[in-house]
């Protein structure tokens, strides 16, 4: 079978497509015939060394999967060969087979096409676990949402929406702003490309007041980081909560402590990952409402490309610019 293999630390030109052995399940594992594959942010930072877990080389990138169950190994009950599932996998994703435990998979519904599935459970499984378990986000509350046009950005728009929130979307263009207002957004506000100077940064931090209102936001979802971070929380609500999500924008920023005392408000790390390994019974529940809010139509992956895997360093290139919108998909035959 065929991997795009990390082989050396780079960037995507570095992923080399290679034939690989075939996986075999062992006991408690299941391999999976892959159909497609989610390309997140991580993906960017994983073959550069720079996310939090490091796998040791050759790998493959690629955190979230869809397929067909092609054997399980000794012990597996909750899914069979010819089951049609997602998974979350971390890393290895992007190769034509994978073998990972079968408790990261799940099924999806007959309805639900590879391409959506690929793209469904990393976007929607984090930005649900922000916005329900770390702000408990509640009707009525405004919602401003940074980076709103990417994955976990779009995400939390239409999640926000469900929940009955007035969501803001904050993106780099109008075409950005119009993407998310089409999926829920109530409004939105373009922000210019940093870096920002002190006169810069004060002028964002009032564009980003103006968006929100005179009580400023709720919540603020905050994806992008860096030079964006601090005018954001600017403009957070008394006793608002400011989810960190991540730093797409590049530098991890470092905000003055004293916003918080004077905002009374709240700073909560979001950490998808390690929640779900923690918590694996919540996020089966987490998993489940979200199936359910597909099927109902209130969430939709925007899959706006898709790449073969032949072409999956290109995908991840594509992503690495912020310029993408919602999710990149690789397609596997």
């Amino acid at each position: 079978m065929k991997a795009l293999l990390s082989k050396a630390v780079g960037g995507p030109d570095t992923l080399v497509l290679e034939d690989v052995p075939s996986p075999v399940a062992k006991p408690g594992f299941a391999v999976v015939e892959v159909k497609a594959v989610g390309v997140n942010f991580p993906d960017t930072l994983i073959i550069e060394d720079k996310y939090q877990f490091k796998p040791e080389r050759p790998f493959a990138p690629g955190g979230e999967i869809s397929g067909i169950v092609k054997s399980v190994g000794e012990g597996v009950t909750n899914v069979k060969p010819g089951d049609r599932v997602l998974g979350n996998t971390g890393w290895g994703g992007m190769a034509e087979e994978l073998a990972l435990e079968a408790a990261r998979l799940v099924k999806i519904p007959d309805e639900m096409p590879f391409d959506d599935a690929a793209a469904f459970i990393m976007t929607y499984g984090t930005s649900w676990h922000a916005l329900k378990d770390r702000a408990d986000l509640q009707p009525g509350q405004s919602l401003l949402v940074l980076g709103a046009a990417g994955g976990v950005g779009l995400a939390a728009v239409e999640l926000g929406k469900a929940m009955g929130a007035k969501v803001i979307a904050a993106a780099s263009s109008q075409e950005k702003v119009d993407l998310c207002i089409s999926r829920g957004a109530a409004s939105g506000v373009v922000y210019p490309k940093g870096p920002f100077d002190r006169d810069g940064q004060k002028a964002l931090a009032a564009l980003f007041k103006d968006a929100c209102g005179p009580n400023g936001a709720d919540v603020i979802y905050d994806a992008i980081g860096d030079a964006y971070a601090e005018p954001a929380l600017r403009s957070i609500a008394w006793e608002g909560k400011y989810l960190v999500v991540g730093f797409a924008a590049g530098e991890i920023p470092k905000i003055p402590l004293n916003l918080a005392l004077l905002k009374g408000c709240e700073i909560v790390g979001v950490f998808w990952g390690s929640w779900v390994a923690r918590n694996p019974k919540k996020h089966q529940a987490s998993v489940a409402e979200l199936m359910q809010m597909y099927v109902e139509g209130k969430i939709k992956p925007h899959v706006s490309e898709r790449f073969p895997l032949s072409r999956a360093a290109e995908a991840i290139k594509h992503l690495a610019s912020r310029k993408a919108m919602g999710k990149v998909v690789v397609t596997v035959d």
